[in-house]
């Protein structure tokens, strides 16, 4: 077998030299002696053999799982990264509150997730008057004054909202009730208890935290009722539709807050948030390696441990940046599991073959990460270009030219699909026939950009302007395509700029590092409204995301460019349809038909092309028991308590 894997890798260029310096020698076979000894007395000729008896079976030693990251976490405070490699061992630290599972949300530290049904989830009548507080049918948190449209108590749609005339009215308020699990306490034995979430939110409503407050700010009050119990309550007329996520994960104020006296900003930065947070999950971390890696160790004060977990007592998660060493390294037994920041898609083929030989085990899932391409619809008034995309016709010209299914199929190894909507088809809510599809089809592409006067008059291959509306006769048809230099990204784009060209597009790709294509507004691409075409990826995880394309979230100096509408798409039909959704409970009428009509309208107007599902590939190695990589948990390392090795 050995001889056979060296073959593989050197055909293959796997960093042979890497297997050679690194390989485990092979242990010595240990075989069970059994001694006979014989005693012959010669007068009585009687035989006595005696068996040694075996030696005890050495009890099995420590288990250590040996965790290969593609990077190196910039931090572990919870609101200081959102990168994947620190949700890896935020997963070991922590246990929760919630998972999400399947499309579904699963309790972890609360008894149950609240419900309306069970009576810990309540909608109550409340007086308000002018000056309170309370959220408009849009969604807003405004300060209630006389001519304001609101929806008073029992209104759960539009055609039921009253002009607010100055006197006092009643509206709903949610109120809904958290109960802990008994006896948890964090890793170093003291009480974890529903104060600590309570500090949670004291932090992160901090000016000084970095961190959505969206629903902070929908929030009259957030409370310890016992030190098992958390209520969390509404600003008037907001009606949530994940009422039962909302608590928030505890913070040890204790240590943070009491001993340290560590502030908001302090913990951004402090050793004890950032780089050894005390958590309650199955680990504690031991140590942290700049450069090298991050050990955890069994926390014996984890609340299933008597269920025999974590099966492993030690996990290491080492940086290894280079996909061809982290597959290397996964051959010769230094990594266990390979996560998919690592970024393995280009070592798809080998390990495929791989798999074929037992060696490893690839896991390929496609999840709520989607890959898109954004028009830029309405740039800042100062990014001079021509309207190419303000007519829905070319975006839909520009999307029936891209072959993308044959892009999955080369790229991702057919491992996924093609979308038309910004949630996979296997999602609960998916609107099914209502979404249109815009099949690859460059003939019906190249007749609709003709009938909005895009023709190629001199026959050279690229179409130019003739009586478009609000763009000069002769302009080219021609604009940018910016993205991250990510191998992906740089592979697509050059097929889809020849699916292009052959329609009469001419397009100049533009690949940049990744902070310079995400920086923020007014100066960053994306941020600032300031590019033609341009392509990245959103998670949309178990809720339909929406939101994304409401006008309200269009980037601008008035919101300080923290929108993430980079299309700038401003369609009134899809933002009701899309408020219509999130200010309605779950598995009510307008909750269902709002997404689904949101979803019509997207693949209709399309703000942006969704591309294909990307997918989540990681790898272990076959003694490694219990990986599962879920759609929709952010981390293949959401259940690492469960992990075991076949020794």
């Amino acid at each position: 077998m050995a001889k056979r894997l060296m073959v593989l890798l050197g055909a293959l260029v796997v960093m042979s030299m890497v297997l050679s310096a690194c390989a485990t020698p092979t242990p010595a076979t240990v075989l069970q002696t059994v001694v006979v000894e014989k005693e012959v007395e010669v007068e009585t000729e009687v035989e006595v053999v005696v068996t040694a008896t075996p030696e005890p079976e050495a009890p099995a030693g420590p288990k250590t799982l040996v965790v290969c990251l593609g990077q190196e976490p910039d931090t572990l405070y919870l609101h200081g990264t959102d990168m994947l490699a620190a949700a890896h061992i935020q997963e070991a630290v922590y246990d929760g509150p919630i998972d999400n599972r399947t499309y579904a949300y699963q309790p972890v530290i609360i008894e149950k997730l609240p419900s309306l049904e069970d009576g810990d989830a309540l909608i109550n009548a409340v007086t308000v008057q002018a000056g309170d507080m309370v959220v408009n049918p849009v969604g807003d948190p405004v300060e209630l004054a006389e001519g304001m449209t609101v929806r008073p108590a029992g209104c759960m749609a539009e055609d039921c909202e009253i002009e607010f005339t100055g006197d006092p009215i009643e509206m709903d308020q949610m109120v809904v009730t958290f109960e802990m699990l008994e006896g948890l306490t964090w890793s170093d034995g003291t009480p974890l208890t529903a104060d600590d979430s309570v500090y949670s939110f004291e932090v992160w409503a901090d000016p000084d935290t970095p961190a959505s407050r969206y629903l902070v700010d929908r929030t009259t009050s957030y409370e310890a009722t016992s030190d098992t119990t958390v209520v969390w309550t509404g600003l008037p007329g907001y009606i949530d539709a994940v009422y039962y996520t909302n608590i928030y994960q505890p913070f040890p104020r204790k240590l943070w807050q009491d001993d340290l006296g560590l502030t908001a900003a302090d913990l951004i930065e402090a050793e004890e948030s950032s780089r050894m947070p005390m958590g309650w999950g199955a680990f504690v971390i031991k140590e942290w390696v700049s450069g090298d890696h991050i050990t955890v160790e069994k926390n014996p004060n984890y609340f299933r441990a008597a269920e025999g977990l974590p099966y492993v007592d030690t996990v290491i998660y080492r940086f290894v940046s280079d996909s061809n060493a982290a597959v290397a390294q996964l051959i010769s037994g230094e990594c266990d599991i390979v996560t998919q920041d690592a970024a393995l898609e280009d070592q798809s083929e080998l390990l495929l073959k791989l798999e074929q030989e037992n060696v490893v085990k690839p896991i390929f899932v496609t999840g709520t990460t989607w890959e898109h391409v954004d028009f830029g619809i309405n740039p800042v008034e100062d990014y001079a270009r021509p309207d190419f995309f303000e007519d829905v016709r070319v975006r839909q010209a520009f999307a029936m030219c891209l072959d993308r299914q044959s892009v999955v199929d080369t790229i991702l190894y057919g491992r996924s699909y093609a979308i038309d909507t910004y949630i996979p088809r296997e999602h609960p809510l998916y609107a099914g026939d209502r979404v249109t599809s815009w099949p690859y089809d460059p003939e019906a592409g190249m007749a609709l950009l003709e009938e909005v006067g895009w023709v190629d008059s001199d026959g050279d291959g690229v179409r130019e302007a003739s009586g478009v509306e609000g763009v000069p006769d002769g302009t080219l048809l021609e604009f940018n395509w910016g993205s991250t230099t990510a191998a992906m990204r740089i592979q697509y784009m050059q097929i889809f700029q020849q699916n292009l060209a052959g329609c009469g597009f001419k397009v100049n790709l533009a690949n940049v590092p990744a902070a310079e294509w995400f920086a923020d507004g007014p100066d960053g691409p994306l941020g600032g409204r300031r590019f033609d075409v341009g392509s990245f990826a959103w998670l949309t995880g178990v809720q339909p995301a929406c939101e994304l394309y409401s006008a309200k979230f269009i980037p601008t100096l008035e919101n300080n460019w923290g929108g993430q509408n980079y299309p700038g798409f401003n369609n009134a039909e899809y933002d009701a349809a899309c408020n219509r959704a999130l200010t309605a409970l779950p598995d009510t009428e307008d909750y269902i038909e709002g997404h689904k009509e949101a979803q019509r309208l997207f693949s209709e107007q399309l703000p942006v092309v969704p591309l294909f599902l990307r997918i989540k590939l990681a790898a272990t190695r076959p003694e490694v028991l219990g990986f599962v990589m879920d759609p929709t948990e952010n981390s293949e390392m959401w259940n690492v308590e469960t992990l075991d090795l076949d020794m």
